[in-house]
């Protein structure tokens, strides 16, 4: 085994707390501001599911009140109390972004932390998309550093590696020096984890919840001149040795500033709000279905083929409730076959017990054949090669290598704002929604954080228990 360099965490703290505005390329902040609005559209529609409305009761009764919003409701509470409702609204229902630098949901963690202390310090949009960058490609590269192996082993990235993008764009705001937010990454790294055995249960939501306070709580103690281990990823009992075998190129780390992970391997925006591990097969299967002019009622099996991880993370063949439906290649394809496309409407436990729904997921199959060796996988990390029979005899198949969406395959603008407001105006009514569009739209300016829901507001605000 190669040795590791002795001073990763120096490198991201040093790099973390010099960069300022005028070191991120315009285009790099256009991703960043695109992750924001769609990590608020997501969290807005999650504000309403169960698994938020565990969380805003839980905080009310443990955090302190404050100056930051809680999304979707009229209630405010201390920073790190946001963090954890907003972040846990955000992947409540699967549809918030991921990037393949960790196999990581970033945004739904790092968004929720530094919106919460640029609220409560009075920081401007500007300074929040520069945290929100620095956060993300410093989790993005240690997750490049530790590499896929992490994921595949069954860690849950988004738990062990959202503390560190959400303390980091907390310490950014907070305008820790580099020996605060080497401390700030010392604390979150130390005290992360997660495992994948959360998938399909409330836990998944609730640990980003508590990934993103985690991240913030860090960054503020730290602020506060606690200490934490200074090679936290490197030392004998450290992220390397426990998580990884001992491997973590830091390699990954040395161009931070020169290159971006928000751009390459970029960020992947979901179209529906399930795995994305389903996405590809299900964009193959509406291709076929439309390009043929062909109904369910035709279709006699559908085989989907596809990489190992994804086998892996779609463990329900029959769901029985729509958590685990969102982790179910066979609802997946059955949501696509009768209703278009598996969305929010179609996660109800009266949708899921259809007979017809769970006849056509009696017909999915999924397999991961010996086509997906190293270099495909690569290729197509969460791909899928499917054929469609029709009950005729007549088949028809097709492959996707990255679902539309993913950043190599991303889908056009007009869409992504669409996303959003069909996320945002059932919490806040249309007018306010494309009030609130319109305000992040405008994020990169010298305007304060904490204005732009209260702009957003109005008397139609759907008003969800603060409890």
């Amino acid at each position: 085994m190669r040795p590791i360099p002795r001073n990763p965490s120096l490198l991201l703290a040093e790099w973390a707390s010099a960069t300022r505005a005028a070191d991120i390329p315009g285009r790099i902040r256009h991703v960043a501001k695109t992750c924001v609005i769609d990590t608020v559209g997501v969290a807005l529609a999650g504000a309403g599911t169960p698994v938020a409305g565990i969380a805003r009761p839980f905080a009310a009764r443990n955090y302190a009140a404050g100056r930051s919003d809680i999304w979707g409701t009229q209630a405010r509470l201390s920073a790190v109390g946001a963090a954890f409702c907003n972040a846990t609204a955000a992947h409540a229902l699967d549809f918030d972004d991921n990037c393949y630098a960790g196999f990581v949901h970033g945004s739904a963690v790092i968004v929720p932390a530094a919106f919460a202390i640029a609220q409560e310090t009075g920081a401007t949009g500007a300074d929040l998309l520069d945290a929100i960058t620095v956060g993300a490609e410093c989790e993005y590269a240690v997750g490049a550093a530790a590499g896929q192996d992490l994921y595949d082993k069954g860690w849950w990235t988004t738990g062990l590696l959202g503390p560190i993008g959400a303390g980091v764009a907390a310490g950014h705001l907070l305008r820790i020096d580099a020996r605060q937010m080497r401390a700030c990454i010392g604390l979150a790294v130390a005290g992360a984890g997660g495992s994948k055995s959360c998938f399909a249960t409330d836990a998944k939501a609730l640990l980003a919840g508590a990934a993103s306070a985690a991240g913030l709580t860090a960054a503020a103690l730290a602020a506060g001149g606690a200490s934490g281990p200074d090679e936290p990823f490197t030392q004998r009992n450290g992220f390397a040795a426990l998580h990884t075998e001992g491997a973590f190129d830091s390699t990954a780390l040395a161009g931070l500033g020169r290159s971006w992970r928000l751009e390459t391997p970029g960020i992947d925006i979901k179209k529906f709000p399930i795995c994305l591990s389903s996405h590809a097969a299900v964009d193959v299967v509406a291709d076929i279905m439309a390009r043929e002019g062909l109904s369910a009622d035709e279709v006699e099996s559908v085989l989907c083929d596809v990489p190992p991880v994804v086998v892996a993370n779609l463990v329900h063949a029959a769901p029985a409730t729509p958590r685990e439906a969102q982790f179910s290649m066979e609802f997946a394809i059955a949501a696509s076959l009768r209703f278009g496309a598996p969305g929010v409407e179609q996660l109800r436990d009266d949708v899921l017990a259809d007979p017809a729904l769970r006849a056509l997921m009696a017909r999915v199959r999924m397999v991961s054949g010996p086509m997906w060796d190293a270099e495909r996988r690569r290729a197509a990390p969460e791909g899928a090669s499917v054929v469609i029979a029709l009950r005729d005899g007549r088949t028809f198949s097709g492959y996707r290598t990255h679902a539309l969406g993913t950043a190599v395959n991303p889908v056009a603008p007009t869409e992504l704002r669409a996303k959003f407001l069909r996320c945002a105006e059932p919490a806040l009514g249309t007018p306010a929604a494309r009030r609130l569009l319109q305000a992040l739209d405008e994020l990169d300016a010298d305007v304060p954080v904490r204005d732009l829901l209260n702009a957003a507001q109005t008397e139609s605000l759907t008003r969800m228990p603060s409890e």
